[in-house]
C-alpha cells in the first residue's frame, strides 16, 4: 500500500523480466552476460537461472548473442523505442478530429489479427467494437504496414460528447489511480525495490492513452508522473550502472 492508501500490487520479476527490463533501460541495449547475472542477483536469482533465461531468449529471437554480449533484436528495439516515446510522447494541437481505422479484410488468420491488435495498442488506439479502432488525432507517429494491409483509415468527429466517448474507450480513473500510487512509490529505497518500481512505471506509461487535455478528467497525473519519474530515473540508473559494473 502506498502513502495515499492505494494498493499497489507490483508484478514479480522473473529472470526473463529482469533481463528485458535491464536491456530496455540501457542505451545502447547491449550488455555482457556478467552484468545481466548481477541484475538477476538483485532478486536472489541464481546465475544458472539467468544464463538459462538468456539461452532461451536467444532461441526465441528476443536477444542476439555475440562474444558474450547480449543485445535486443529488432522487434524488441521497437518496444524500446515505444518505451522511450512514452516518457515524452510527441503530440500536436488537437482540432477535434479523431483517427478511425476500420478493418476491411474479410478473412484474417489468427496471427494477422494478433499482429493488428498489437499494432493498435502500440499506436494507442482503442477498439470501439470488433474491427473499429479510434482515438483523438493528437499524436505524431507513423503507422506500421499491418494497419494499411488490414484497415481503411479515416478521420472524423463524434457527434456526441468526445470526453464521454473517451471515458468509454479507456479506464481513465483506473489509470489515474495507479499513476498516483506509482508516483508515491518513486522514492529512495533498496536497488531491487527501485528496479521493480521503475519497470512498473514504464509499463504504466505505455498504457497512457495520451489524450488531449480537453478529454481528460481534472487533475490528470500523467505529466506529473513523467516528471517525477525522470528525476527518479536519473539517480536509479546511476546506482544500477554501478551495481552492474558497466
Amino acid at each position: 500500500m502506498d502513502d495515499t492508501g492505494t494498493r499497489l500490487p507490483l508484478r514479480p520479476l522473473t529472470a526473463r523480466s529482469v533481463v528485458l527490463s535491464t536491456l530496455l533501460g540501457h542505451h545502447p541495449p547491449a550488455l555482457p552476460a556478467r552484468a545481466l547475472v548481477r541484475a538477476g542477483a538483485l532478486f536472489g536469482t541464481a546465475e544458472g537461472t539467468v544464463r538459462t533465461a538468456l539461452t532461451r531468449m536467444v532461441a526465441a529471437g528476443d536477444l542476439e548473442q555475440r562474444d558474450g554480449t547480449y543485445r535486443l533484436t529488432d522487434r524488441l528495439l521497437a518496444r524500446q523505442a515505444r518505451q522511450d516515446d512514452s516518457r515524452a510522447p510527441r503530440t500536436r494541437a488537437w482540432d477535434g478530429r479523431w483517427e478511425i481505422a476500420v478493418v476491411t479484410t474479410e478473412r484474417r488468420a489468427p496471427a494477422d489479427r494478433a499482429a493488428l491488435r498489437q499494432a493498435m495498442a502500440a499506436l494507442r488506439l482503442a477498439e470501439l467494437r470488433e474491427g473499429c479502432w479510434l482515438r483523438p488525432a493528437n499524436l505524431v507517429r507513423g503507422r506500421p504496414p499491418v494497419v494499411a494491409e488490414q484497415c481503411a483509415v479515416l478521420t472524423g468527429e463524434p457527434e456526441g460528447d468526445p470526453a464521454r466517448l473517451a471515458a468509454t474507450l479507456w479506464d481513465l480513473e483506473g489509470w489515474a489511480a495507479r499513476a498516483l500510487a506509482l508516483e508515491a512509490a518513486l522514492r529512495p529505497g533498496g536497488l531491487a525495490e527501485q528496479f521493480t518500481v521503475s519497470a512498473a512505471v514504464l509499463r504504466h506509461l505505455l498504457a497512457d492513452p495520451v489524450l488531449p487535455a480537453a478529454l481528460l478528467p481534472p487533475h490528470w497525473p500523467g505529466e506529473r508522473l513523467r516528471s517525477r519519474y525522470e528525476a527518479f530515473d536519473h539517480d536509479f540508473r546511476e546506482l544500477l550502472r554501478r551495481h552492474l559494473g558497466v
